[in-house]
């Protein structure tokens, strides 16, 4: 499609913007320094014509949509190949290509070789000894095997004490005997593993001299590494389409008696010896340590799904007119509708908000990271805690929230060509994978109970809880008046309340003589409801203390438009708990009232810069991939062109038309 003049409504947003975008994209893209990279990186990737689709993939079929897929994967590959060989493929660059920015440019539908470097190396590297590394690792930094992880079963996901598949250990041989089962028990789900991946690291039930063990690691060779047959004793394919990630050859495994040297069990946290003796881990959790790292790189990915759909949906809004507010005017856009603004902005302070927020959470497991190094696992469980209820609340608010900007659109959103099928298809995807969503909430749960317990008894808990020690020297929560330290300060409080009402609820089920588990089980749905507060009041502490700290050091005419975004998202989270904070602290009508009122405020004060806002983001329209949220606005252009790469508007009659449709209208006559 030939380059078009800017739309004049979208240019006119822009002229109008009272803040420097491009200050905040080199703050969004971590510096200047790190905005230099992403654009070499978008030049070196994004202009090469072979990692481009002429063909839409939504008129692919599921076979070639794989091999296009597969295509592109290896010579993203081999550049990254290249660029580790020049010293260049940082943590951020395995981000950009294999989440959900460069990435999803490139392979719109996923990576089949995304679980080679997001899971299979990283738990080589956290689960394995020294030698085991050495011996692994450059095989897989160099991809000269391909890996991924299978620990989902067909009959089992979060539930990791389910799991069936099963590791025998032969002492007289050396080696483990690793099996299936059941039907039940193959593995399913895990990307690359129908017919890309030839390595896995598998998760079984560990017995030693007829003992149960627990759940070990084990790498296991899948496919000859020549003819790329499966190996004895494997059967494995693809699971099929779904509603996205189609192009990441989501696979099953099941195995019969497949037998496995002795160091391929990873035994960095947990050891077999060769006369079948167990050394057990000094932690249990250490073994969830790469489920830990993926929940934590996935909070980041979720600001990305809601910056693309914001900005999709901002631009057309932008563009789009339609409805008069006031009968004797032309058509506004329809940003210009407060209902629209109550759809879109939100979603702009969520993304900023997730962002910053995952920056910190990443900082934090990389510090943790250190600690477990040097034996420190003092904050391990409260980390766990914290990355699976943000892993649950941001999936869970960022999947809501590209369906909310797809119904923004009207019925282009519904289309293809707006990418929102896509968009929403890769987002809703992680309130599953990595954990599903409700079992992440009453894992932090548990903990939360717990440290309420410890609270009780006197004990200072840790920085990311210890507002439950503030609150019950509280008792009551008095002065709120609406500032937005206030804000987060009955966040706290009304989460440490949430947390003590299912505690309470847990002792009494207790006392009416049902187990620790059947009255969690009673009282799941306080449980989760605690955990998605404690996530919420963590959200809004760290809006607060990262937004402004960051409006410190830039311009003040973005730090304005900064405190305005801040005061939107701490604003409207309140008011979409407002029964909760009705319930646990004193507010008034008034002030209820008032909450409604900065709600509109914020919402018009931010108008004039939501689409700068959006530019800021700093999205390439192949990423965006979108007819409806392109840079130069065009929208009607691009729907329309978007029509002339349907296969069926290639002929004027499509065939169908002799073969059925002419007979039927013609057999009564």
């Amino acid at each position: 499609m030939p380059a078009l003049e800017v739309n004049p409504d979208l240019q006119k947003e822009r002229n109008t913007a009272t803040f420097d975008p491009h200050e905040f994209s080199v703050y969004w893209a971590g510096g200047e320094e790190r905005y230099k990279e992403k654009k070499a990186l978008e030049k070196l990737f994004l202009e090469d014509p072979a990692l481009k689709d002429d063909l839409p993939t939504s008129y692919m079929s599921h076979k070639e949509l794989y091999e296009n897929s597969l295509r592109k994967a290896c010579l993203i590959g081999e550049k990254i190949r290249k660029l580790r060989a020049d010293g260049e493929d940082g943590v951020d660059t395995y981000n950009a290509l294999l989440g959900g920015s460069l990435g999803a440019a490139l392979l719109k539908e996923g990576n089949p070789l995304s679980l080679h470097y997001v899971m299979f190396v990283p738990t080589i590297m956290g689960q394995g000894t020294m030698d085991q590394q050495v011996e692994w690792l450059p095989k897989a930094w160099d991809c000269e095997i391909i890996g991924t992880y299978a620990q989902t079963e067909l009959g089992h996901g979060t539930f990791l004490r389910g799991l069936e598949t099963r590791a025998d250990y032969d002492a007289s041989t050396q080696e483990f005997v690793i099996n299936t089962p059941t039907r039940s028990a193959y593995k399913w789900w895990p990307g690359g593993l129908g017919h890309t991946a030839n390595h896995a690291v598998v998760v079984a039930q560990l017995y030693t001299k007829g003992e149960f063990r627990g759940l070990a690691p084990f790498i296991v060779q899948l496919r000859d590494l020549e003819t790329h047959q499966p190996m004895k004793g494997i059967d494995i394919g693809d699971i099929g389409t779904k509603l996205g990630m189609k192009g990441v050859n989501n696979g099953y495994l099941g195995l019969k008696n497949v037998r496995v040297p002795l160091n391929n069990m990873l035994m960095k946290n947990q050891q077999v010896l060769p006369d079948g003796t167990y050394v057990a881990p000094k932690n249990s959790v250490l073994t969830y340590g790469t489920m830990m790292f993926v929940r934590c790189a996935l909070i980041r990915d979720t600001a990305y799904s809601l910056s693309k759909a914001s900005t999709i949906a901002t631009r057309y809004s932008a563009v789009r007119r339609q409805s008069p507010i006031d009968p004797s005017q032309p058509e506004p856009q329809i940003m210009d509708h407060t209902t629209q603004q109550l759809k879109l902005f939100p979603q702009i302070a969520k993304a900023i908000v997730f962002k910053t927020t995952g920056d910190g959470i990443w900082s934090m497991y990389n510090v943790l990271s250190g600690e477990i190094e040097l034996g420190n696992l003092d904050r391990l469980p409260e980390m766990h805690a914290l990355s699976c209820c943000l892993k649950a609340i941001c999936s869970a608010d960022a999947t809501a929230g590209v369906e909310t900007c797809r119904l923004s659109c009207g019925g282009h959103g519904y289309m293809d060509c707006s990418n929102f099928p896509t968009i929403y298809g890769m987002t809703t995807a992680v309130c599953t994978y990595e954990g599903e969503n409700t079992v992440m909430l009453l894992q932090t749960a548990r903990y939360l109970v717990k440290v309420y317990g410890q609270a009780l008894n006197g004990e200072q808990l840790v920085p990311t809880v210890a507002y439950i020690n503030e609150a019950i020297k509280l008792q009551e929560f008095v002065n709120f008046d609406g500032s937005l330290e206030s804000i987060v300060k009955a966040f706290q409080f009304v989460a440490a309340n949430k947390v003590r009402v299912a505690y309470e609820q847990i002792e009494v089920r207790r006392k009416q003589g049902h187990g620790v588990e059947v009255s969690a089980n009673l009282s799941g749905p306080l449980l989760t409801s605690a955990a998605d507060l404690h996530g919420r009041a963590f959200l809004a502490q760290s809006a607060y203390t990262e937004l402004t700290q960051v409006a410190k050091h830039v311009s003040p005419a973005l730090a304005d438009v900064l405190k305005v975004v801040l005061e939107l998202y701490l604003v409207d989270a309140c008011l979409n708990r407002i029964g909760d904070f009705l319930r646990f602290i004193n507010l008034t009508d008034k002030d209820v009232t008032n909450l409604e009122t900065r709600l509109e405020s914020c919402l018009n004060r931010l108008r004039p810069n939501a689409v700068a806002l959006v530019d800021s983001f700093d999205l390439h329209d192949r990423v965006l991939d979108s007819a409806l949220g392109a840079y130069d606005g065009n929208v009607y252009e691009r729907i329309f062109e978007s029509t002339k790469k349907n296969p069926l508007n290639k002929e004027p009659v499509n065939a169908a038309f002799h073969k059925y449709l002419k007979p039927f209208m013609k057999a009564n006559l």
